[in-house]
């Protein structure tokens, strides 16, 4: 059976990456009416409706006058025959959005990415993390010029003649595990998530480091204690702004005495996999929504997946 992907992945779309310095297909696509923009302002994203909410993109002529003498839009690949973009319109009046995206608007791709279809989700968290890539590189990290977009804004370029080095966009490994031992699981919360709220531990891949040592690192600096077998479940795109998430299941070696460092968590403790289902459905224990790879690690521990 193949395993079910992950909210915010698959988007299914064709990225056609050699069509991204054919800058004449380029421009017929972006002048062809059938093609569709997914517009991003920050990490909010066009949607249209509420039961269930779709993605809401619309056509380059509407969105077009939002990016007059601003940032270029990205080609994101094909659906079909169909050319999809991203557009930043984050610098644009706010009436203005308004009115090119209506009947549909703005919203939270946290709040809404576990809500539209798969695919959709899937394209909604491409456009955002792609348009914040862009927005957080406008300047050469090597001599300091502004940076200009190219191959269809899958590349900056820096605008010194004396260095032109090139940019391409950046993903941050991040791992997530759930640390079991036998029928019980770790989980920690941080002092700002909402009350009850408990989650996988997790923490970015440093350099020179394998993702099988960065599981065992951030368990051993989150919880004081040692895992051994590290298992990979999944993975996940995470543009908030530049993640992808890499899911595992590590089990304890050693002692389960657990030593936090509450510079980082406000708690960490074990949970007995009954105890967990049951404080879940009451209320008592509020799991990670369920955008977040970790209900899913959580939820496949529960069902024992």
């Amino acid at each position: 059976m193949t395993p079910r992907p992950n909210v915010l992945a698959a988007s299914g779309l064709d990225r056609a990456h050699l069509l991204r310095r054919d800058a004449g297909w380029q421009a017929e696509r972006w002048a062809d009416p059938t093609s569709r923009v997914l517009a991003v302002s920050g990490t909010d994203v066009a949607i249209v409706g509420d039961d269930p909410p779709r993605a809401g993109p619309t056509s380059p002529t509407r969105l077009a006058p939002l990016l007059d003498g601003g940032r270029a839009p990205v080609f994101l690949g094909l659906d079909g025959v169909a050319a999809f973009f991203a557009a930043d319109i984050s610098d644009s009046p706010l009436d203005d959005r308004a009115a090119a995206l209506a009947p549909g608007r703005l919203a939270g791709l946290r709040a809404v990415g576990a809500l539209v279809s798969q695919r959709e989700g899937g394209l909604l968290a491409y456009a955002a993390a792609i348009v914040a890539w862009h927005r957080r590189h406008g300047f050469c990290g090597l001599c300091g010029w502004p940076t200009e977009a190219a191959e269809a804004g899958h590349l900056r370029i820096c605008a010194n003649p004396a260095c032109r080095a090139k940019h391409f966009p950046r993903t941050d490994p991040v791992v997530i595990m759930l640390v079991t031992d036998g029928d019980r699981a770790l989980l920690g919360r941080q002092a700002a998530w909402p009350p009850g709220r408990y989650s996988a531990l997790a923490g970015y891949v440093e350099p020179g480091e394998s993702i099988e040592e960065a599981v065992a690192r951030e368990v051993a600096e989150e919880a004081g204690i040692a895992v051994g077998a590290v298992t990979y479940r999944s993975s996940q795109p995470w543009p908030f702004p530049s993640s992808l998430m890499l899911g595992f299941t590590a089990k304890l070696v050693g002692s389960a005495d657990v030593r936090f460092d509450d510079d980082e968590l406000e708690d960490v403790r074990w949970f007995e996999r009954d105890e967990l289902r049951e404080a879940a459905l009451a209320g008592d224990v509020l799991l990670p929504p369920p955008v977040a790879i970790a209900r899913r690690l959580i939820e496949d521990w529960l069902e024992d997946v």
